[in-house]
């Protein structure tokens, strides 16, 4: 038995050895599909487990299809007692009928592996069930007002946070930093939903911005008109997402800049008679990129979840809103399609700062870290 485990155990070390020897050889990119391969593994358990929860959820789109058509008949002829009758009806005659067609009388197992054989194999997403329109045509209508909103917000915390950070790291100690802390804390702790309330209340009350965060007409009608109204529509909401992500990122930086000044290689510096402004530009700033890499993953994702309060409380026609209204509708295929697609991008967000982290710190990527 010993010899059969020793010789199984020397088989297996043979398939590992072509794998050592590429992540000796090409380390980088080795690390990269290491982290891609997880992410693959982490989307294909979290589609079982959205599928398993949908299972568990009481009610399906049947129930849901069958309500509105029995609300239509009950409208068109005007009576309870039809409804209860084409309710009767209905249920012994078509709910089985309507289940099987859909695939939902199947485990859900069964119909997750249906449903990624769809998607991996044959590129389709699958049809709303409320629209009868495409899952792909609506998410991508929709993707591209939430990408813009969100990248800009991260553009604009990041530019921000860092310009702020390291100066007020500079003046630690001073009213001024005892004052832009006070401020930081103060938004980083102020509830999200609270502040949107408020600036829609404002936009209301004074006139001064719309309250929706989207323009009435569409961009071919009059593309430099739509940018224009697009940039006075978004204002608003862009504030409400720049507000709640700076506060905790510049502080994040301050905190990493006055502890990389305090490092051993910076009294060296400052030995030399390097001046001020070079060690801070050029060797503490350097430093300060490794937890930003790493948080910018979680504020991204932050920013994508975050946004779904944003885009129903200012009609911003994004996924977020988009996966709002799914759910109300229980149209299973546009609810996982839009799930799984949201935990893509947070997923990839995360594997792009790994890679990130790799290239400005090759420690990470040799696993000395």
């Amino acid at each position: 038995m010993k010899k059969i485990l020793r010789t199984a155990g020397y088989l297996i070390s043979l398939l590992f050895i072509p794998w050592y020897a590429f992540r000796k050889r090409m380390p980088l990119i080795s690390f990269t599909f290491g982290r891609l391969c997880t992410m693959l593994v982490m989307l294909f358990l979290l589609g079982f487990a959205m599928f398993g929860l949908m299972e568990l959820a009481p009610g399906d789109i049947v129930d849901q299809l069958m309500t509105q058509q029995l609300m239509a008949s009950a409208g068109g002829t005007g009576g309870k007692s039809q409804t209860a009758g084409n309710q009767k009806d209905f249920s012994a005659e078509q709910l089985t009928k309507t289940r099987a067609e859909l695939g939902l009388d199947k485990p859900f197992y069964v119909q997750y592996f249906r449903w990624l054989n769809r998607v991996v194999v044959h590129h389709d997403l699958g049809i709303s069930l409320i629209s009868q329109a495409p899952v792909g045509f609506l998410i991508k209508t929709r993707l591209i007002n939430s990408i813009v909103l969100n990248v800009i917000s991260l553009i604009c915390i990041t530019v921000i946070s860092f310009l702020l950070g390291v100066y007020f790291s500079s003046k630690a100690g001073t009213n001024v930093d005892v004052a832009a802390t006070f401020f930081a804390l103060f938004l980083h702790a102020f509830p999200g939903i609270l502040l949107l309330i408020l600036l829609q209340l404002f936009a209301s009350v004074s006139g001064i911005f719309p309250v929706t965060g989207y323009p009435d007409f569409p961009y071919a009608s009059d593309p430099i008109k739509f940018i224009f109204s697009y940039t006075y529509h978004i204002f608003l909401p862009l504030l409400a997402s720049f507000l709640g992500g700076i506060g905790g990122t510049m502080r994040m930086i301050r905190a990493t800049m006055l502890d990389q000044m305090g490092m051993p290689y910076i009294m060296a510096l400052r030995a030399r008679g390097i001046s001020e402004r070079r060690i801070y530009l050029y060797h503490a700033f350097r430093n300060t990129l490794n937890p930003y890499i790493t948080g910018s993953a979680n504020l991204l994702a932050g920013l994508f979840s975050g946004s779904l309060v944003l885009e129903i409380i200012f009609s911003y026609p994004g996924i977020g809103r988009l996966m709002y209204e799914a759910v109300l509708q229980e149209d299973i295929n546009l609810v996982l399609a839009n799930s799984m697609f949201i935990s893509f991008l947070v997923l990839a967000g995360m594997v792009i700062s790994d890679v990130l982290l790799a290239i400005v710190d090759p420690r990470i990527r040799y696993g000395k870290v």
